[in-house]
């Protein structure tokens, strides 16, 4: 008998470690419903309705059991610690108040008092905004969870661009044969529709968001030439939709996405080395990466034309106007949504309340009907106030602090494209929120938080090394 322990490596190496276990099959259907509630969200005119909602309640449901399983196989509660989750939650804090009944009229049995008198100008509108934000919220922090390793992350980044060129060409198509209503089924008597969305513009947003991480990859290193050339079609695709929108909020934020990838690519990274023969390879991708550019751009307006869009694409650039043009409205509905902050500065009318405040503080005769202010940043001042704006605010500032972090960190080069494409594509809808509400739509709000996920999210180097346990022969 031999009692002396077989000698084996202390540690061995396992790779893609998933939190709580190794390739944990929960985990992996939790990552695969997180993918497929954005889609999903998507495809069904942007979850807009209520039936789609209904769907999307049982993903989230799933998604929240399943994470309970999860964490009890790993004996304790799974959760991330990325900071960008304080500020929704400050969101939800703040709709939450506003429907304690505490508005004109209270009675002295506070239990009793009618939800009328809630601080929000429409308490069953808030009410619904809120139970979005839950969603919204475990959404992301699902995400900032599960998606772990560079493996699940190529996946994610691989799905956005793919899905976002495969909407584009659908929505070429649908523009080119003027079916009437979305996918010939669902009219749109009331807005102008653009793929799968009801609102044209806000297929604008989602096209800046999906082809952030495709122009990231196809400027950023380490991508062959023959992938650069699919996602030069991918992009060239996604941006001639983009221009048949006639949506110049959706140009202008298209343009400051590749505008971003471009600063980001110019002068973001640190150089490894500074000799001549390194400085001379910069100056040749800078060039090579400006020649590309153009010629994207050329190709886009060239393809634009070709098709008959001329007229998508003299107003989506600005030159053109017309006398109903809703931007002209603009004038109207910025004032007042700086009189009903200036009313309610420091908690705002209530979440979704616009509408119903609107008719108070509107000088005009009454013949507009407004549930928004074209201008996310005054909506949500007028919304919520100084304490939602703060949120707002602290929200992008954290974004893009951890988001450039991880874009000059060490990692590898993949990471790095991936962080430089989420952020480019967040930053385009940010400046798009200046002219319109583009993530009021909720497909579009589930894109958003992916995409701050794949900036922000900790990814762990390849392999992780674990303990073994020691066996004993006999």
């Amino acid at each position: 008998m031999n009692d002396t322990p077989e000698m084996i490596p202390p540690v061995q190496r396992i790779e893609n470690v998933a939190i709580g276990d190794v390739s944990s099959r929960v985990s992996s259907i939790i990552f695969l419903l997180l993918c497929v509630v954005p889609v999903f969200g998507t495809v069904l005119f942007g979850a807009v309705d209520n039936i789609t909602w209904i769907i999307l309640s049982v993903f989230w449901l799933a998604i929240v059991l399943l994470w309970l399983v999860e964490s009890m196989k790993a004996k304790g509660l799974l959760f991330s610690p990325n900071p960008l989750q304080i500020p929704v939650a400050g969101f939800l804090l703040i709709g939450l108040v506003q429907l304690l009944p505490l508005g004109g009229g209270v009675a002295g049995d506070l239990l009793s008092t009618s939800s009328s008198h809630a601080l929000s100008f429409d308490p069953n509108a808030t009410r619904f905004f809120v139970i979005r934000l839950i969603v919204y919220l475990v959404f992301f922090a699902a995400c900032l969870v599960f998606i772990n390793n560079e493996r699940r992350l190529k996946k994610v980044v691989l799905l956005v661009i793919i899905f976002g060129a495969s909407m584009a060409f659908v929505g070429i198509l649908q523009r080119l044969a003027t079916p009437d209503g979305i996918y010939g089924l669902r009219k749109t008597p009331q807005s102008i529709s653009f793929g799968p969305f009801v609102n044209q513009h806000h297929f604008a947003a989602f096209m800046q968001m999906a082809a952030g991480c495709a122009v990231a990859l196809m400027f950023g290193k380490a991508t062959g030439r023959d992938r650069k050339l699919l996602l030069g079609m991918a992009v060239a695709v996604m941006g001639m939709a983009t221009l048949l929108t006639s949506s110049r909020g959706g140009v202008l934020g298209f343009a400051s996405m590749i505008a971003f990838v471009l600063v980001v690519n110019f002068f973001g990274r640190e150089r490894s080395g500074k000799t001549a023969s390194a400085e001379g390879t910069g100056i040749q991708t800078k060039i090579a990466i400006t020649v590309g550019a153009a010629t994207l751009v050329l190709l886009v307006f060239g393809a634009v034309l070709f098709l008959g869009g001329g007229d998508s694409l003299v107003r989506g650039i600005g030159v053109g106007n017309t006398p109903t043009d809703v931007s002209s409205g603009r004038f109207t509905f910025w004032p007042v949504a700086i009189k009903i902050f200036l009313e309610h500065p420091i908690i705002g009318a209530g979440f979704d309340a616009f509408g119903a405040a609107f008719t108070k503080f509107d000088t005009g005769n009454g013949s507009l009907l407004v549930e928004q202010a074209h201008n996310d940043y005054l909506q949500t001042l007028a919304d919520s106030g100084l304490a939602g704006f703060a949120c707002i605010a602290a929200f992008i500032y954290l974004l893009f602090k951890m988001g450039l972090k991880n874009i000059s960190a060490g990692g590898s080069i993949f990471r790095q494209n991936a962080a430089t494409g989420a952020l480019a594509g967040c930053f385009g809808i940010l400046i798009h929120s200046f002219f319109d509400f583009p993530l009021r739509t909720p497909s579009n709000a589930f894109f958003f938080l992916l995409l701050a996920a794949i900036a922000t999210v900790t990814i762990k180097a390849g392999d992780v090394i674990v303990p073994s346990r020691r066996r004993r022969t006999t």
